[in-house]
């Protein structure tokens, strides 16, 4: 099999979804450019803040990336690449892509709150409480553990860490010229990618030398100043910029693919469980999250990018185009190891873990570029350079997000305006900080780590329960959201249950425990949704 066969047909799947079913998901909601979206309506300059949708789009698909499309698919590869090529393709295009736009109209037909608002209007109140408090949780662990990930890529790469403050005062500044002198965005983008090549070099040159202790005490000062200032000035431009790194590095990926004509080598189907990851059921669905579907992202789409949308018909582009582009972006991950056989695959992974894996395959495609001049030592840092300016942009990311929760957790349905110290952003964010840095020091946010996969996966199907249960509500056929959710539903389930009985058998109680609250929190919820639905649907009695 060749793998300018998967690519190609994976790009016109995707392009074909776009244009056929992002229109059916968007009849369903009557969207239009007329209405009115929060982030007009609300501005306050901070959180509240109209983006034009190129870069609103960077920010997003910047915020959903990471590193998870990337890392997941060449983990999965173990099973082979076909069951890996089939759930991107289908997850991305009827799971993840609804998914992520209907948490985005769901979030911009509610004020720009979470999933967590949609679940008090139509589920309940201790509903709404029980989701806020589980993602609350789960982002301090994605706080923790980005956070080591982070100082430790800086720390074993001093160039990256130049490179990435560099990025931030480029950010600062595209922001106050965009923003208050009003350049051109054309004019400015340009400015700011050339700025970004300079800054990369700068950094090769410069690296920066500090230890991993250090590095977590800047990310963590870092993360507060990037969660409280405006949007506009910090997380919008620095996202944007930073997604001109991963557009290139697919672009170079794809254009090296067709030049290097690879075939696959890797086995179709090898087993149906894998040593240290599972069964294939759960274990693909819930190690390809991003780049197939990922709780995460409804996060993110409720959070930061519903309060920046400009127009109600940016959504489609924003919400489903974003997910559709990160399907490729699993893809070329997949590919880029596949030309390797099993054996081989399985040596590199085990010995240097997925990131140098892709580094090392996207570097061999672009190498190959006639003219370019590229060689496969400077691809493959700046592949790793863009992970892990990835990496840093999902923490940053997930603190805001985090400060959002803490703060709508102390919010009433009746309550018009923040008051109270809790829905001061400040101290929420202090509070957010200060518990991600002490699980961050704690040392065990890498223990707790392995049911990060499973919580995540938990979000989406929680997410698509409270959209399920909305669309319900606006009387419009609901089966779009209903199959999506009730498979993510088996799939979660089927995942703590199995990591509760393998985490007992070798008496490692705390994740057990995790294991089986989350259990029980998908139960509870579901069961407070079915009762609310059969209540309204219960023809009345009285006369």
């Amino acid at each position: 099999m060749s793998g300018v066969i998967l690519i190609v047909f994976a790009i016109i799947m995707f392009v074909s979804a776009y244009r056929i079913y992002g229109n059916f998901i968007s009849n369903k909601f009557s969207i239009d450019g007329k209405h009115t979206t929060p982030s007009h309506e609300m501005y306050d300059g901070v959180d509240y803040v109209p983006a034009k949708p190129p870069v609103l789009l960077g920010h997003h698909f910047a915020s959903i990336a990471g590193a998870g499309p990337i890392v997941g698919p060449i983990i999965a590869a173990s099973f082979g690449w076909a069951p890996v090529y089939a759930w991107i393709l289908i997850g991305s295009t009827f799971i993840g892509g609804v998914h992520d736009y209907t948490a985005l109209i769901a979030s911009i037909r509610h004020k720009g709150k979470t999933i967590g608002q949609v679940i008090e209007n139509y589920i309940g109140l201790s509903g709404k409480k029980l989701f806020l408090i589980f993602t609350w949780a789960t982002l301090i662990l994605v706080i923790a553990v980005f956070t080591i990930i982070v100082s430790n890529t800086f720390n074993s790469i001093p160039s990256a860490g130049t490179a990435s403050i560099l990025f931030i005062v480029i950010a600062i500044a595209f922001g106050l010229t965009s923003y208050r002198k009003k350049m051109p965005l054309l004019l400015s983008s340009v400015a700011g990618i050339v700025l970004l090549a300079l800054a990369i070099y700068t950094g090769n040159q410069f690296p920066l030398l500090l230890s991993k202790q250090t590095w977590i005490i800047i990310l963590l000062v870092y993360i507060f100043f990037a969660s409280v200032t405006p949007v506009w000035i910090l997380l919008q431009p620095r996202d944007y910029l930073n997604s001109f790194l991963l557009y290139a590095l697919m672009l170079g990926g794809i254009v090296g693919l067709f030049f290097t004509m690879p075939e696959v080598h890797l086995e179709p189907v090898t087993n149906f469980k894998i040593d240290k990851i599972g069964y294939l059921f759960p274990a693909l669905f819930v190690t390809v999250a991003c780049g197939a579907i990922s709780g995460f992202h409804s996060i993110v789409s409720s959070g930061t990018t519903a309060k920046q949308l400009d127009k109600e018909t940016d959504a489609k582009l924003i919400g489903y185009g974003g997910m559709l582009i990160e399907g490729v972006l699993a893809v070329l991950a997949l590919l880029s190891v596949a030309s390797l056989d099993q054996a081989r695959f399985i040596q590199l992974l085990n010995e240097k873990g997925a990131v140098t894996a892709f580094s090392t395959g996207i570097a061999n495609f672009i190498n190959n570029i006639p003219l370019l001049g590229i060689d496969k030592a400077h691809a493959s840092s700046f592949a790793a350079l863009a992970v892990a300016a990835f990496a840093l942009t999902s923490l940053d990311t997930a603190t805001r997000l985090a400060r959002y929760t803490f703060q709508e957790f102390f919010e009433t349905r009746r309550q018009t305006e923040k008051n109270g110290i809790t829905s001061n952003r400040y101290f929420a964010t202090f509070v957010t900080v200060i518990a991600g840095g002490l699980l961050t020091m704690s040392g065990q946010s890498m223990t707790i780590w392995p049911v990060f996969g499973s919580a995540n996966q938990l979000l989406a199907a929680i997410a698509l329960l409270a959209i399920t249960v909305w669309v319900i509500n606006l009387k419009i056929n609901y089966y779009f959201t209903l199959i999506p959710m009730l498979f993510m539903f088996s799939v979660t389930l089927s995942a703590l249950a199995m990591l509760f009985y393998n985490n007992l058998l070798v008496n490692n109680y705390l994740l057990s425990i995790v294991s089986i609250f989350l259990f029980a929190l998908a139960v509870m919820l579901a069961w407070q949704a079915f009762t609310v639905l059969r209540t309204n649907t219960e023809p009345s009695t009285s006369k």
